[in-house]
């Protein structure tokens, strides 16, 4: 099953994170969010090492391994049925994070976070790492 990275997952893969990148290895395909992407380039503008972790990025992207997910009216679908089912059952994850989720499940793949709220999203592969 191919994989998708939340953006503190992509960070951790960059700092050497033994297990995932163990992951990221047996997976067939890498995608990422542009959910993803723009949290990671809002990071990058915001931090004292926008030059190095741009070059890094663009680099990471360039692979043939690795696939940008645009958001379509389907993840919009996606997104909303997500959006409700949380609010019903009383348990709210920040906004990127449900839209993050509906590429996972549009595409069926594997979530990989630390973010342990992703749990309360139904029918969500998650794979949650520890640091």
């Amino acid at each position: 099953m191919s994989v998708l990275l939340d953006t503190n997952a992509y960070s951790a893969l960059k700092r050497g994170h033994a297990p995932l990148a163990t992951l990221v290895r047996r997976s067939p395909e890498l995608l990422v969010s542009s959910v993803v992407l723009g949290e990671l380039l809002y990071g990058f503008r915001h931090g004292s090492q926008q030059e190095r972790n741009m070059k890094e990025l663009r680099a990471f992207l360039a692979s043939t391994y690795v696939r940008v997910l645009s958001i379509t009216p389907l993840t919009a679908d996606r997104y909303s049925r997500v959006a409700l089912a949380l609010r019903l059952k009383g348990t709210p994850i920040p906004t990127n994070d449900i839209w993050i989720a509906a590429h996972a499940m549009e595409t069926g793949t594997e979530l990989v976070s630390f973010d342990a709220h992703f749990s309360h999203v139904d029918g969500l592969v998650l794979t949650k790492l520890e640091r």
